[in-house]
């Protein structure tokens, strides 16, 4: 089997590697909102009111669609809850990372 990227192939088919407990201890070490809830990442966000919540959300639904990755979120008023995982491979993978990520960029600047 070879490895590309976060892709894992058999020479048949190709499958999203779930992430090590290391990459997962890593990944929460350096970012501490991000909690592994369910078998997810999870992460509450709180903003001023329900308008720069739903921005937030607006900026990553774009984002999430041009990379075909969507979180599982919900929204009430000024609070954001996010659970990320990648359904394909059944766990957490880079995937969940770079969008988690990805989000806390937006959010900085929200």
């Amino acid at each position: 089997m070879a490895f590309v990227g976060f892709y894992q192939t058999d020479g048949a088919r190709m499958s999203i590697v779930i992430a090590t407990e290391q990459q997962l201890q890593s990944f929460l070490s350096e970012q501490s909102n991000w909690i592994l809830k369910n078998g997810k990442l999870h992460r509450e966000y709180s903003f001023l009111d329900f308008v720069e919540a739903f921005g937030f959300m607006t900026q990553v639904a774009l984002l999430s669609e041009r990379h075909n990755h969507h979180p599982e979120w919900s929204n009430q008023y000024n609070k954001v809850s996010v659970d990320l995982v990648t359904h394909e491979a059944d766990g957490v993978t880079e995937r969940d990372f770079m969008l988690a990520q990805n989000m806390e960029d937006i959010f900085d600047v929200v």
